[in-house]
Protein backbone atom coordinates (compact mmCIF):
# COMPACT_ATOMS: atom_id res chain seq x y z
CA UNK A 1 0.00 0.00 0.00
CA UNK A 2 1.23 3.44 -0.55
CA UNK A 3 2.69 5.28 1.51
CA UNK A 4 1.59 2.74 4.57
CA UNK A 5 4.77 1.48 6.88
CA UNK A 6 3.88 -1.97 8.60
CA UNK A 7 6.56 -2.67 11.00
CA UNK A 8 7.69 -5.71 10.82
CA UNK A 9 9.95 -7.19 13.51
CA UNK A 10 9.71 -9.80 15.90
CA UNK A 11 10.11 -7.87 18.82
CA UNK A 12 6.89 -6.12 17.54
CA UNK A 13 5.13 -9.04 17.58
CA UNK A 14 5.94 -9.86 21.30
CA UNK A 15 5.42 -6.76 22.58
CA UNK A 16 1.95 -6.28 20.76
CA UNK A 17 0.79 -9.82 21.87
CA UNK A 18 1.15 -8.67 25.46
CA UNK A 19 -0.46 -5.49 24.66
CA UNK A 20 -3.37 -7.01 23.00
CA UNK A 21 -3.96 -9.64 25.90
CA UNK A 22 -6.66 -8.45 27.67
CA UNK A 23 -5.02 -9.54 31.16
CA UNK A 24 -2.32 -7.06 30.69
CA UNK A 25 -2.21 -4.74 33.66
CA UNK A 26 -2.90 -1.15 32.99
CA UNK A 27 0.79 -0.26 33.94
CA UNK A 28 2.33 -2.44 31.50
CA UNK A 29 -0.20 -1.63 28.71
CA UNK A 30 1.16 2.13 28.89
CA UNK A 31 4.63 0.98 29.23
CA UNK A 32 4.33 -1.24 25.82
CA UNK A 33 2.70 1.90 24.38
CA UNK A 34 5.42 3.69 24.99
CA UNK A 35 8.19 1.29 23.97
CA UNK A 36 6.39 0.95 20.48
CA UNK A 37 6.16 4.57 20.21
CA UNK A 38 9.40 5.03 20.60
CA UNK A 39 10.23 2.30 17.51
CA UNK A 40 7.49 3.62 15.08
CA UNK A 41 9.09 7.38 15.61
CA UNK A 42 12.72 5.92 14.99
CA UNK A 43 10.80 4.57 11.74
CA UNK A 44 9.00 8.05 11.11
CA UNK A 45 12.48 10.17 11.18
CA UNK A 46 14.52 7.91 8.73
CA UNK A 47 14.08 10.10 6.10
CA UNK A 48 14.40 13.61 8.14
CA UNK A 49 16.34 16.18 7.65
CA UNK A 50 19.80 17.45 9.32
CA UNK A 51 21.86 20.54 9.47
CA UNK A 52 25.76 20.32 9.28
CA UNK A 53 27.31 21.42 11.46
CA UNK A 54 31.10 21.51 12.67
CA UNK A 55 31.95 20.30 16.28
CA UNK A 56 34.75 19.53 18.11
CA UNK A 57 35.26 16.52 19.93
CA UNK A 58 37.77 15.71 22.47
CA UNK A 59 40.72 14.46 19.94
CA UNK A 60 39.87 17.23 16.59
CA UNK A 61 36.75 19.50 15.17
CA UNK A 62 34.94 17.68 12.48
CA UNK A 63 31.73 17.91 10.19
CA UNK A 64 28.42 16.75 11.27
CA UNK A 65 25.00 16.49 11.16
CA UNK A 66 22.30 17.59 13.71
CA UNK A 67 18.44 17.47 13.96
CA UNK A 68 16.71 20.81 14.36
CA UNK A 69 14.09 19.80 17.07
CA UNK A 70 12.10 23.16 16.29
CA UNK A 71 11.25 21.70 12.95
CA UNK A 72 9.47 19.20 14.08
CA UNK A 73 5.67 18.81 16.19
CA UNK A 74 4.03 15.78 17.65
CA UNK A 75 0.20 16.31 18.07
CA UNK A 76 -1.78 13.49 19.89
CA UNK A 77 -5.18 13.26 19.37
CA UNK A 78 -6.68 13.06 22.36
CA UNK A 79 -7.09 11.48 24.82
CA UNK A 80 -5.62 8.06 23.62
CA UNK A 81 -3.31 9.52 21.78
CA UNK A 82 -1.49 11.22 25.18
CA UNK A 83 -0.15 7.61 25.59
CA UNK A 84 1.89 7.84 22.74
CA UNK A 85 3.35 11.32 23.32
CA UNK A 86 5.68 10.06 26.37
CA UNK A 87 7.44 7.73 24.23
CA UNK A 88 8.04 9.80 20.85
CA UNK A 89 8.79 12.81 23.16
CA UNK A 90 11.61 10.40 24.80
CA UNK A 91 13.68 10.36 20.90
CA UNK A 92 13.01 14.26 20.20
CA UNK A 93 12.70 16.03 23.58
CA UNK A 94 12.21 19.33 22.21
CA UNK A 95 9.58 19.16 19.84
CA UNK A 96 7.26 21.08 20.33
CA UNK A 97 3.20 19.24 21.31
CA UNK A 98 0.20 20.72 20.25
CA UNK A 99 -3.08 18.74 21.12
CA UNK A 100 -6.76 17.99 18.86
CA UNK A 101 -9.71 16.67 20.44
CA UNK A 102 -11.85 14.31 19.41
CA UNK A 103 -14.34 11.59 20.55
CA UNK A 104 -16.60 9.37 18.62
CA UNK A 105 -20.63 9.60 18.80
CA UNK A 106 -21.36 6.12 19.79
CA UNK A 107 -24.91 5.98 17.43
CA UNK A 108 -23.04 7.50 14.52
CA UNK A 109 -19.53 6.24 14.95
CA UNK A 110 -18.43 10.08 13.56
CA UNK A 111 -15.60 12.12 15.37
CA UNK A 112 -16.93 15.07 17.14
CA UNK A 113 -14.07 18.03 17.85
CA UNK A 114 -13.86 19.96 20.90
CA UNK A 115 -10.14 20.85 21.27
CA UNK A 116 -7.42 22.18 18.66
CA UNK A 117 -4.88 24.14 20.21
CA UNK A 118 -1.26 24.00 17.99
CA UNK A 119 2.46 25.68 18.42
CA UNK A 120 3.01 28.69 17.09
CA UNK A 121 4.40 28.29 13.42
CA UNK A 122 2.93 25.32 12.94
CA UNK A 123 2.87 25.63 9.23
CA UNK A 124 6.46 25.41 8.95
CA UNK A 125 7.27 22.63 10.92
CA UNK A 126 6.19 18.69 10.04
CA UNK A 127 4.01 17.48 12.27
CA UNK A 128 4.03 13.73 13.49
CA UNK A 129 0.20 13.01 14.74
CA UNK A 130 -0.72 10.14 17.21
CA UNK A 131 -2.93 8.12 17.84
CA UNK A 132 -3.12 4.42 18.87
CA UNK A 133 -5.79 3.10 16.85
CA UNK A 134 -6.31 4.06 13.48
CA UNK A 135 -10.37 2.17 12.58
CA UNK A 136 -12.22 3.94 10.57
CA UNK A 137 -10.28 6.35 9.58
CA UNK A 138 -12.91 9.28 10.55
CA UNK A 139 -10.67 11.11 13.63
CA UNK A 140 -7.54 11.15 11.56
CA UNK A 141 -9.27 12.53 8.28
CA UNK A 142 -10.15 15.26 10.56
CA UNK A 143 -7.18 16.03 12.33
CA UNK A 144 -5.52 16.14 9.32
CA UNK A 145 -7.85 18.47 7.83
CA UNK A 146 -7.29 20.66 11.16
CA UNK A 147 -3.84 20.59 10.54
CA UNK A 148 -4.14 21.40 6.75
CA UNK A 149 -6.38 24.18 7.38
CA UNK A 150 -3.92 26.24 9.70
CA UNK A 151 -1.11 25.56 6.56
CA UNK A 152 0.98 22.16 7.43
CA UNK A 153 2.58 21.20 4.56
CA UNK A 154 4.24 17.43 5.67
CA UNK A 155 2.37 15.21 7.90
CA UNK A 156 3.14 11.44 9.20
CA UNK A 157 0.43 9.71 11.15
CA UNK A 158 1.92 7.20 13.24
CA UNK A 159 -0.50 4.30 15.05
CA UNK A 160 -0.18 0.92 16.90
CA UNK A 161 -3.26 -0.95 15.35
CA UNK A 162 -4.64 0.30 12.02
CA UNK A 163 -7.48 -1.35 10.07
CA UNK A 164 -8.07 -1.58 6.65
CA UNK A 165 -10.86 0.48 6.38
CA UNK A 166 -9.10 3.37 7.91
CA UNK A 167 -5.76 2.92 5.77
CA UNK A 168 -8.20 3.29 2.64
CA UNK A 169 -10.04 6.44 4.05
CA UNK A 170 -6.72 8.37 5.02
CA UNK A 171 -4.87 7.23 1.14
CA UNK A 172 -8.35 8.38 -0.42
CA UNK A 173 -8.66 11.83 1.19
CA UNK A 174 -5.32 12.55 2.22
CA UNK A 175 -2.62 10.60 -0.17
CA UNK A 176 0.61 12.72 0.74
CA UNK A 177 0.14 11.37 4.41
CA UNK A 178 2.69 8.41 5.34
CA UNK A 179 1.17 5.98 7.69
CA UNK A 180 3.58 4.45 10.15
CA UNK A 181 1.53 1.27 11.91
CA UNK A 182 2.87 -1.42 14.52
CA UNK A 183 0.33 -3.28 12.61
CA UNK A 184 -2.44 -4.21 9.82
CA UNK A 185 -5.45 -6.20 11.35
CA UNK A 186 -7.78 -7.76 9.79
CA UNK A 187 -11.20 -5.28 9.56
CA UNK A 188 -14.03 -3.62 11.63
CA UNK A 189 -16.59 -4.85 13.32
CA UNK A 190 -20.12 -3.72 13.45
CA UNK A 191 -19.16 -1.67 16.40
CA UNK A 192 -16.22 -0.30 14.40
CA UNK A 193 -13.63 -2.01 16.81
CA UNK A 194 -10.51 -3.15 15.00
CA UNK A 195 -10.54 -6.94 15.14
CA UNK A 196 -8.77 -8.50 16.56
CA UNK A 197 -7.20 -5.44 17.54
CA UNK A 198 -7.37 -4.88 21.66
CA UNK A 199 -10.02 -3.54 22.74
CA UNK A 200 -10.40 0.52 23.64
CA UNK A 201 -7.30 2.29 23.72
CA UNK A 202 -8.01 5.31 25.70
CA UNK A 203 -9.96 2.72 28.56
CA UNK A 204 -6.62 0.35 28.73
CA UNK A 205 -3.77 3.45 28.70
CA UNK A 206 -5.94 5.60 31.64
CA UNK A 207 -7.76 2.21 33.41
CA UNK A 208 -11.45 3.91 32.97
CA UNK A 209 -13.36 0.23 32.26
Amino acid sequence: MNNVYELKHPLIEHKLSILRDKSTSTKEFRELIKEISVILCYEALADVKLDKIEIETPIKKMKTHRLNEDNLAFVPILRAGLGMLDGVISVVPNAKVGHIGMYRDEETFQPVNYFFKVPKNIENREVILLDPMLATGGSACDAIELLKSRGVKKIKFLCIISAPEGIKKIQAEHPDVKIYTACCDEKLNKNMYIVPGLGDAGDRIFGTK
